[in-house]
């Protein structure tokens, strides 16, 4: 908590002195600790670097160095792995065994607080999104081949399900895995587009058609990415988040053993769908943040800025405005703060049956929340939200005419089409 006076709605009401029954001590340290080291190593250059539109590479190696990509994977942690590997506490505040997900809600609320989601979501997507089927599903030799790496980000992954003709459409995923006559290959043809961190990746956990159409038919394969034979890639301009790295990938008869199939064939659209649950919760905290961002972005403008002979805030309507917005987003921090210690309450695998479709309505609301927010802060700073550079520079950069809208479309959609994994068999 903070004893300092504070922009309205500029923090969750936990740090802004209001009791709550979710946070322990060691949450309120882990807190403390990770705003120190993301701000020092992240937030202090992150719209310079969106504006260059790729971080240093040496941000991704400070902070594979100090652990601190691993708070974005699924909690609890892969504890055992992570032990073996010489790591047992993060930043010196909490032991790996005790990581939950109210931690998780912290790092990703934390991360988000540049406004931006691309710098954080360059460092942490692959191990958040790319990770995780390969601890759960992966067998040992898959595990003991990847992981080691992986976890200490010596080399990193993304996640590649999305094709230029399929995307929530998970089921229609056509990038073919053939076995080669003797059964010890596939090989892998299609293309994959939009996916974030791929140009970076030494490998990708990537959805296949290993069978017949339809989801029975997927399956997910462990593909090797940068260098080798088959593979080409492209970086994407994108309208958002563009120095996360989204990218183009072309699959010509790419050849990888069947060793690097993860789990069992057949099985990829249930590994793919109770994967999205940590994605759109994430997502949900990490869009949350950032409606948080913009709304005391205006706030602080219209509490110095002049018109009509007064501050903007002596306007009724304004005040109207932010109230308004205020009200949606408190409440979708409260719905985001219980649904995380729902999470930390029941057993992994319940929660991803019986949140499975909340998670996807909770990811679809934060896009409703962040349109507003996004939409009144530029129009509460006027032509100042409309300049690349100077006060208004933040705003323009989260919300391009075409954004919020796309935001909203995109959840909602997305949240339709692929929110029940008890749905598939």
């Amino acid at each position: 908590m903070t004893s300092r006076p504070i922009v309205p709605f500029s923090e969750p009401p936990y740090l802004a002195g209001l009791p709550s029954p979710y946070y322990k001590p060691t949450h309120l340290a882990w807190q403390k600790a990770c705003r120190e080291f993301i701000e020092k190593h992240l937030l202090e250059n992150a719209l310079e670097w969106d504006t260059l539109e790729t971080l240093p590479e040496h941000v991704f190696a400070t902070f594979a160095k100090t652990g601190m990509l691993l708070p974005s994977l699924p909690a609890p942690l892969p504890v055992a792995w992570l032990k073996r590997l010489g790591i047992h506490e993060l930043l010196g505040v909490v032991k790996v065994e005790d990581f939950d997900y109210i931690h998780t809600l912290i790092y990703s609320d934390e991360m988000a607080r540049s406004g931006l989601a691309g710098p954080s979501g360059s460092l942490t997507t692959g191990m958040s999104f790319g990770v995780p089927p390969i601890i759960k599903y992966g067998n040992k030799q898959l595990q003991e081949r990847y992981l080691p790496e992986l976890l200490t980000g010596k080399k990193r992954t993304c996640i590649a399900i999305t094709e230029p003709s399929a995307g929530s459409d998970v089921a229609n995923i056509s990038t073919t895995a053939t076995k080669t006559p003797d059964g010890k290959y596939y090989i892998i043809n299609g293309t994959k587009k939009w996916i974030t961190n791929g140009i970076w990746s030494d490998y990708s956990s990537m959805a296949v058609r290993t069978g017949g159409s339809g989801p029975t038919g997927l399956s997910m394969v462990v593909v090797p990415l940068k260098g080798y034979p088959g593979v080409t890639m492209r970086r994407l301009k994108v309208g958002g988040q563009v120095s996360a790295g989204t990218t183009f990938i072309e699959l010509d008869d790419v050849k990888v053993p069947v060793e690097n199939l993860i789990g069992e064939e057949g099985m990829g659209m249930k590994y793919i769908m109770t994967n999205f649950n940590h994605e759109r919760l994430t997502i949900a905290i990490g869009a949350t943040r950032t409606s948080r961002v913009a709304l005391a972005a205006a706030m602080e403008y219209i509490l110095k800025r002049e018109a009509f002979g007064k501050p903007l805030v002596d306007q009724p309507v304004v005040r109207h405005r932010l109230a308004k917005c205020g009200a949606m987003l408190e409440s979708q921090w409260a719905w985001v703060e219980q649904f995380v210690y729902q999470m930390t309450q029941l057993p992994k695998e319940t929660a991803d049956i019986e949140l499975g479709g909340l998670t996807a309505m909770v990811k679809a609301q934060s896009g409703i929340v962040l349109n507003e927010c996004a939409q009144c802060a530029m129009l509460l700073f006027g032509g100042n939200g409309y300049t690349k550079s100077g006060q208004g520079e933040l705003i323009e950069r989260k919300c391009p005419p075409q954004t919020p809208l796309l935001t909203l479309c995109l959840g909602v959609i997305w949240a339709l089409l692929t929110s029940y994994p008890r749905n598939i068999s």
